[in-house]
């Protein structure tokens, strides 16, 4: 134990949407700093709000015990945003104040933030208001700038591809199109990994416009060519109408434009619960435990980044606002087309 650190005092919060992998990254933070540097470690409900509201728990060794495994956060979430603004461009009123207030009350040395886009971005202001933060990002989207990598991608990423195996025996018995939706507003990593990993036949990204033309000869030319089925994947964020969803406009649209037989199927939040897959549970583990390192050195105003297979610290003030969406000559986009898988653009 490096005992120069004892008596130091952390907080970690978990807000945004839950993912798997942040009971392993909770634990990763919270044994690292109690085992290897004697600090005191203290959980912060909800998120923001957490701090908002004063509402903590302390957490021992024995409380970290046995969460590797499981999904959610035994700390809660909410998607609490304390410098959103309201009309007229003023705070509803002044949480960043009070949570630094709580912050110092507390006898926090340092914040760590476990979270994804919006979390990042809170904490890089939080930074600027003096208190010191550590980034952890997770998110199933993958879409964090700056790491290659969230925990949660892979977790969710095995969740898509079985279905998508599993929809692969259905759409053959029925000789049907299956259109499967999987989660990504605006980044369509999931879409794309679990689309080839799944085999796929066509994968509507966000960040490539697809031609509903396109897609429908593209439907009968399959079908010309004796291909029983056809398995469409799409990402929630495509281009669609606000009163349906993606998978619903893409079926229906299939259907009246070829006169195929064709089902929808929307995982929802399927992709976001349960056990964490061994990837990300190290992952996880990785970038909680080099959270810890950094706040011993006293180095904050970072976020914790996977980068060349290296856990690598990156600023959290680069990071905010912006996204890592799929490049359009991303590799393994270049090498699905040499497949014949479509995009739905030509």
């Amino acid at each position: 134990m490096d005992h120069s650190k004892k008596g130091m005092r952390i907080g970690i919060l978990t807000a945004g949407g839950d993912c798997p992998g942040i009971n392993a990254a909770i634990r990763g933070v919270g044994k690292t700093a109690i085992l290897e540097y004697g600090m005191e470690v203290i959980g912060i409900s909800s998120g923001f709000l957490g701090l908002i509201n004063k509402e903590t728990i302390p957490l021992g060794e024995d409380d970290l015990s046995g969460i590797l495994t499981h999904g959610g956060t035994i700390l809660g979430t909410s998607r609490e945003k304390p410098f959103k603004k309201k009309a007229g461009n003023e705070l509803l009123f002044d949480k960043p104040q009070l949570i630094k207030k709580h912050y110092e009350e507390l006898g926090l040395h340092a914040l760590v933030c476990i979270g994804g886009n919006g979390t990042q971005r809170t904490a890089s202001l939080l930074a600027e208001e003096g208190l010191n933060v550590i980034g952890i990002p997770k998110t199933i989207d993958n879409d964090v700038w700056g790491t290659e990598i969230t925990f949660g991608f892979d977790s969710a990423l095995w969740i898509a591809t079985e279905s998508i195996d599993r929809l692969h025996s259905t759409a053959n018995s029925h000789k049907r199109i299956m259109v499967i939706e999987v989660m990504g507003h605006h980044a369509g990593w999931l879409a794309l990994y679990s689309g080839v990993a799944g085999g796929g036949d066509v994968i509507l990204l966000p960040e490539i416009p697809f031609d509903e033309k396109a897609v429908c000869d593209y439907m009968i030319s399959r079908a010309n060519r004796k291909k029983p089925y056809s398995i469409v994947v799409v990402a929630e964020g495509i281009v669609h109408p606000e009163n349906k969803s993606a998978a619903q406009h893409i079926g229906e649209m299939i259907k009246k434009n070829t006169g195929l037989e064709t089902r929808e199927t929307i995982l929802g939040y399927i992709q976001r619960g349960g056990s964490p897959s061994p990837m990300d549970r190290i992952l996880a583990t990785r970038y909680g435990s080099s959270a810890v390192e950094m706040i011993a050195q006293e180095k904050f105003g970072g976020m914790m980044a996977y980068v060349g297979g290296n856990i690598v610290e990156v600023p959290l003030s680069e990071v905010g606002e912006k996204l890592k969406t799929v490049p359009a000559g991303f590799s393994l986009i270049e090498k699905a087309r040499k497949m014949e898988i479509s995009f739905g653009d030509q």
